[in-house]
């Protein structure tokens, strides 16, 4: 059963089950109201018949006058009749026909004239159950007893009742048919959104196409649903696009050193042996280092590969100036220091920095100045290093952070991309500029977490 199918049977059980008590609970309040209106009634004709005699001349009237006169004069409702019964047996009736005659019902006849003080009881008619009320009379200078009838048919009373309530329940079976065709609809376009994302995941999954996005206006719970999907897509896309990126560069940069390799070994004679282990060696290890920073490029485009905790900035920078003095016969110089705790992940800070001093390394020559630096600028964590070689060219500025962007003159070409990789992960980036006096000036920016100094900070090494 589809969700829609199930949406719409659970509305139409509720709103039935609500009308059906609704129903219940009318049927017997009206049924307990016309008890007590039944009851009323017979009371208040009592009471109408007492009044009359009252102001009657008792000395002029026997107990027959009294009853024919109050019948002659009194017109029953609706539904009542009455009659008048003479020392035991039925004498006069109401003027106006009830919808049965019980003055011939002898049982009933009985009951009303044995009676000493009003009484009220049950009696069967053609017309159904009657609820009748018996008032005994008696006149002074008059031996003979007398009782006057008031009947009410109760069933006719009810079967009013039973109408309404039919009338009700036919409204409540409109109501439901009603709300079911109201929840169909409305289901359909509640869940028109998730038909589109279970079609949309088809459909990719189907073609393998992960560009499609869901666009579900609203700020409901399904269009919520909607944008989770398209962050799911986001990821997936990147996640096949990363991996093709992987692919194409392995593919592209691996093929060069293993021509070279193969050449060199079916070429490789006696005399070459040495030269060309080496020659191998050395393609090999390169190799090696490519596949490690496209690992490790891979990796950044994924959750984890951050480790966030608290970073001291101040014994981070002096820890990579000091790893670094062996890298070359340089002038090291220590610009400045930021003296902060910041949350961040200390060894990927570390890797990017020595990355950067690593170029540097390479685009100068034995003597030339590098400096290393952090500070806090603008909310945010600066780490540089500058250098007094050539420089970067304006026009490359952008491109020497793309992966094999061969400027790294001597590298894989993806050095400066783990760089760019490592600063985007912290939610910064990466620039070049010209360093005062020549030369070049990488600066690493990311917002900066201050957090209080820790007594033991995480590793950065």
């Amino acid at each position: 059963m589809s969700a829609r199918a199930r949406i719409v049977g659970w509305v139409l059980l509720v709103v039935a089950l609500a009308l059906g008590v609704a129903s219940s609970a009318t049927w017997s309040l009206l049924v307990t109201r016309l008890n007590d209106q039944v009851s009323a009634e017979l009371a208040n004709e009592a009471e109408k018949f007492r009044a009359f005699a009252g102001s009657r001349n008792e000395a002029a009237v026997d107990v027959r006058r009294l009853l024919t006169d109050y019948l002659a004069v009194t017109s029953p409702d609706r539904n009542e009749t009455y009659f008048s019964i003479v020392d035991g047996r039925a004498d006069r009736r109401s003027s106006v026909p009830g919808p049965a005659l019980l003055d011939g019902d002898p049982r009933l006849v009985a009951e009303a004239a044995a009676a000493r003080t009003t009484r009220m009881g049950w009696a069967h008619s053609e017309a159904g159950r009657v609820r009748y009320l018996a008032v005994p009379v008696r006149v002074t200078g008059d031996p003979r007893r007398g009782a006057l009838v008031v009947g009410l048919f109760y069933d006719a009373e009810r079967r009013e009742v039973a109408e309404v309530t039919r009338v009700l329940g036919g409204t409540s079976l409109a109501a439901v048919g009603i709300a079911g065709i109201v929840a169909w609809l409305v289901s359909g376009r509640v869940l028109a959104p998730v038909r589109l994302v279970r079609t949309t995941a088809e459909q990719i999954s189907g073609s393998s196409d992960l560009s499609r996005r869901l666009t579900v206006p609203g700020h409901d719970d399904v269009s919520a649903l909607a944008g989770t999907f398209n962050r799911m897509l986001d990821r997936l896309e990147r996640a096949f696009a990363v991996q093709r990126e992987f692919l194409d560069d392995a593919g592209h940069e691996l093929r060069t050193p293993l021509t070279v390799v193969r050449g060199h070994l079916e070429l490789m004679g006696d005399d070459d042996r040495e030269e060309t282990l080496a020659l191998v060696m050395d393609e090999l290890g390169r190799m090696n280092r490519i596949v490690e920073d496209l690992l490790l490029l891979a990796r950044s485009e994924q959750p984890g590969f951050l480790k966030p905790g608290t970073v001291p900035v101040a014994e981070l920078t002096v820890d990579v100036l000091a790893k670094v003095r062996t890298l070359g016969a340089r002038e090291w110089r220590l610009d400045e220091v930021a003296d902060a705790h910041v949350t961040a992940d200390g060894q990927r800070l570390t890797q990017a920095l020595l990355q950067l001093v690593a170029n540097a390394v390479r685009h100068t020559r034995d003597g030339g100045r590098i400096g290393v630096g952090t500070a806090l600028r603008d909310g945010g964590l600066a780490l540089w290093v500058r250098d007094d070689g050539p420089g970067v060219p304006p026009e490359l500025r952008e491109r020497i952070f793309e992966r094999f962007a061969h400027g790294e003159r001597g590298g894989t070409g993806l050095g400066l991309a783990i760089v760019g990789s490592i600063a985007h992960a912290h939610g910064g980036r990466v620039a070049v500029a010209d360093a005062p006096g020549g030369g070049a000036l990488f600066t690493i920016t990311i917002p900066a977490v201050l957090e209080e100094a820790a007594d033991e900070p995480d590793s950065h090494r």
